[in-house]
Order: C-alpha cells, then sequence, then structure tokens
C-alpha cells in the first residue's frame, strides 16, 4: 500500500500560500491541509489549487481545523502577525506572534503530535526556539526555514558572478536569518576549487565584489518588500524543498534553523547550520570546519538572537 503523504499548512497567508502552491506544483503531497483563522480565505486558496489537479496530478486540497492534522507527517508553520505601525517595536510584534504560536502549538500537541513541525514565520530563529520550548516533541522534530533562503540567494549571485549553474555553487551563509547572519568564505567552492584568493574559470577573487555579491544577499528581503511589499516566491520554494527532504527521507544538508547545542560554543539559541534531514527531522548536524572569524561571527549571532528575545516570556 503507497502511504499517503500529507502536508498541513497553519497560515495561508503570502508565505503560507506560496509554500502551498510550490509544494502542490512540485507533487510532494497527495494531501494539502490548509489551516487559518480567517476559513474563508483557506477555503479559497484550497479551491484554487484543487482546480489544477489536471495539470499537476491528482492532490486533494481541503481547509481543515487543527483536528484534521493528525495524519500530517509534515506541518508547516507559517501563521504570525504584521507589524501593526511603523512605531510598532520588534519586541512588541515578537510578543503577538509568541502568543499566536502558544495557541497554534498547544492545538499541534493536542491533534498532531508526531508531526514534523517547520517554522517559516519571521523572525524564524526566535519563534523556532519558542515552538521547541513550547512543544512536547522532541526539538529534532522542530526546524525553521532558516538561512536556506540566504543561501539559495548567495549562491545565485555567486553562480551569476562566475557565469555558472548555482546548483553547482556549493557556499553557506549560516547564523541568524537576518543583519548579523555570516557568510562562510573559507569552505565555498564550485566544482571543488575554493574560491576565496583564487582564480576560478578565469575569474578572479575580488573582496569587494564578494562583499557586495554577501551584502546584496543579505538585504534582498528588505529591497523586495520595498518593491512588491511582501517576499513570497522563494520562500515558498524553500518550504517546498524542506517539506521534499523530509518526506523522501532524503538525509539532504541544509541550512536550517535548530539548536547547535555547544557546536562553535554556542548553547541555548536556535540559528542555521548545516544539517542532514529526513523522516525523523534532523538526523546529524554536520558542523563545517570554519575559520577563526567565521566562528567569532556566529557567535556573535547568537548572542544578538538571545538579546533579541530578552523581555519575551511564554506560557509554559
Amino acid at each position: 500500500m503507497i502511504q499517503r503523504r500529507t502536508v498541513g499548512i497553519v497560515g495561508t497567508g503570502h508565505v503560507g500560500t506560496a509554500g502551498a502552491y510550490a509544494i502542490y506544483n512540485q507533487g510532494l503531497a497527495s494531501e494539502l491541509l490548509l489551516v487559518d483563522k480567517d476559513e474563508q480565505k483557506a477555503q479559497g486558496e484550497a479551491m484554487d489549487l484543487m482546480h489544477g489537479q489536471l495539470l499537476v496530478g491528482r492532490v486533494s486540497c481541503r481547509a481543515v481545523g487543527y483536528d484534521a492534522l493528525r495524519d500530517a507527517q509534515v506541518i508547516v508553520l507559517s501563521a504570525g502577525a504584521s507589524q501593526a505601525s511603523p512605531e510598532e517595536s520588534r519586541l512588541d510584534l515578537l510578543r503577538r506572534n509568541a502568543t499566536i504560536f502558544e495557541d497554534i502549538v498547544d492545538h499541534l500537541d493536542r491533534h498532531a503530535p508526531e508531526a514534523i513541525l517547520v517554522v517559516a514565520t519571521n523572525p524564524v530563529d526566535v519563534l523556532t526556539y519558542l515552538t521547541q520550548e513550547l512543544s512536547n516533541r522532541p526539538n529534532n522534530r522542530i526546524i525553521g526555514t532558516g538561512t536556506l533562503l540566504d543561501t539559495a540567494r548567495f549562491r545565485a549571485l555567486l553562480g551569476r558572478y562566475y557565469d555558472v549553474d548555482p546548483r553547482s555553487v556549493h557556499a553557506y551563509i549560516l547564523g541568524e536569518h537576518g543583519d548579523s547572519e555570516v557568510p562562510v568564505w573559507s569552505n565555498a567552492t564550485i566544482g571543488g576549487q575554493l574560491i576565496q584568493g583564487r582564480t576560478v574559470f578565469g575569474t578572479d577573487w575580488d573582496p569587494d565584489a564578494m562583499e557586495a555579491i554577501f551584502e546584496e544577499s543579505r538585504s534582498a528581503a528588505y529591497e523586495i518588500i520595498d518593491k512588491k511589499g511582501y517576499t513570497d516566491s522563494a520562500i515558498g520554494v524553500v518550504i517546498a524543498r524542506i517539506v521534499r527532504a523530509i518526506l523522501e527521507d532524503q538525509n539532504s544538508v541544509l541550512p536550517i534553523s535548530v539548536r547547535p547545542d555547544g557546536a562553535y560554543g554556542i548553547k541555548d539559541v536556535c540559528l542555521s547550520t548545516p544539517c542532514a534531514i529526513g523522516l525523523s527531522g534532523v538526523d546529524k548536524h554536520v558542523n563545517p570546519d570554519l575559520s577563526p572569524d567565521e566562528e567569532e561571527a556566529m557567535r556573535a549571532s547568537a548572542q544578538a538572537l538571545k538579546e533579541s528575545r530578552e523581555g519575551l516570556t511564554v506560557a509554559q
């Protein structure tokens, strides 16, 4: 008997809908279950997806309540409040999202205790940590999308610079999904060749150009939001990539938000390091060798994340 692949999406805003569409379009799930406090919105998105089955294959798409998520293998958390006004502080916004997540995690622990949770709501690292604190399931079954999107942007820009397929570029951005993120130049390669300080495919290493590429990667979200109001397409593909790795038990190594538990001297925080993920969630922590400067930057990123959650209290 072929096992059904059931994926839940909690929150059908821009990010949740983009993730659902990418999962649907790639044929990763046999059943997509959409949950939203706005039931009409969830129903509309489910109907819109369902009507494309002729072109992508049979996929059941339904708007449901939390109780229907009991058979889901993976549940994506993309719900959350947006900034109420320019005057609202980051901590106030985080507090509102923490309250939302307390309710969501309570429902998921009661109705879908075996599912792997993928957190996609920003600030993703803090909310991944919060979800791990709130949930009864093991930490390895709660992961955040982390810097997979930043890494995808980074590799795309490096591919453009070196005129190669970005899939042939192996370079990570680690740490926070945010301003303190860390580009790992020390082991960045193309076709097995280290690029730092070298000429690759006739293109010289240019420190200024590399810094510009990193800055463009780091600031991409701000620019996209300024131009179109939100980001959704690329993060939707990121969600689908993580869901594929889990459902197909790929043990793919991806930079996702987890607890390093001592790697690089970092504890009690979630941030991105490369991990192998599959049906059990996080199966292995890779922890690549970093330069001393990169390790220090990782610790600074962890400290920035700890400071960002200061003043946040949640019910346990």
